[in-house]
């Protein structure tokens, strides 16, 4: 009974500060999510509320507390409505998030081959739309393109978007080392304060990253800029190792297990 005793006394004394680590690692993962989406306007929102209730409370104003608290449930349903977007992204983020996963986990890396052709296009002025799958399963976007299911190459993209053929409008899915499928239509952004020099392909490319976790990899067949799209966000005109080490990041790969497939030899050419 004293070694159960003396583990109560221990836990008693360590149980403030599990206490306020558990707190601060669900506040900081809270935090994580909120900011890779636009749900920072409801924060806005709930703090405007809540303010009003505040002032309401400490002078008194019996009418406005009333009108509140009667208003109370009804504001409640209205957030959902109006916040229904960034709540939807909230709950993708928080069912995506891999909380207590530790380590690397093994997967193959096709970054190189991809880059590859993305340089090669971007140097021609076509444009590429390439979708790499994360965790969210985004069946009905590939559903709406032509099934592939072959073998990532260099060749076999820039043969895809550098040359007017069926294939070439649209997106190719990207998963396991494999296009899983092209001519894929993507969501355009619901972002007001995009850029209005962005074309449809960046568009679609932000689109995409807002309603999923995919990493988007978009070539401006104008200016050639070669640009990310990944958590609502995107980021434009980067290089080739900027564009390694985000992809090489974003999807979990190391270089240990780095291992490029049918790539093209810019120096021999394409035919």
């Amino acid at each position: 009974m004293n070694g159960f005793e003396n583990l109560l006394h221990i836990y008693d004394f360590i149980r403030p500060f599990l206490d306020i680590g558990v707190m601060a690692f669900i506040l900081y993962k809270a935090y994580e999510i909120i900011v890779k989406t636009n749900a920072l306007q409801i924060i806005k929102a709930a703090i405007v509320v809540a303010m009003a209730y505040a002032v309401a409370l400490l002078l008194h104003l019996s009418m406005l507390l009333w009108v509140l608290q009667k208003l109370a449930p009804g504001l409640v349903v209205c957030f959902a409505i109006v916040f229904q977007p960034e709540l939807r992204k909230v709950f993708l983020k928080l069912g995506q998030s891999q909380w207590f996963t530790f380590g690397n986990r093994s997967r193959h890396t096709y970054v190189d081959t991809v880059i590859i052709a993305a340089e090669m296009l971007s140097k021609m002025k076509r444009g590429m739309l390439v979708v790499f799958t994360r965790h969210t399963k985004i069946d009905d976007i590939i559903e709406t393109g032509t099934r592939l299911d072959a073998d990532l190459s260099s060749a076999l993209l820039v043969t895809i978007f550098g040359h007017d053929t069926p294939l070439h409008d649209a997106a190719c899915v990207v998963q396991n080392g494999k296009i899983i499928a092209a001519v894929c239509f993507l969501p355009l952004s619901e972002q007001y304060d995009i850029k209005k020099t962005f074309g449809t392909r960046h568009r679609a490319a932000l689109g995409m990253s807002e309603i999923s976790d995919a990493v988007v990899l978009v070539v401006s067949e104008e200016s050639g800029a070669v640009s990310l799209a990944y958590d609502s966000q995107l980021h434009y005109d980067l290089n080739p190792n900027q564009i390694t080490k985000q992809l090489e990041k974003l999807l979990e790969m190391t270089p240990a297990q780095k291992t490029i497939e049918d790539t093209i030899d810019e120096n021999k050419g394409l035919y």
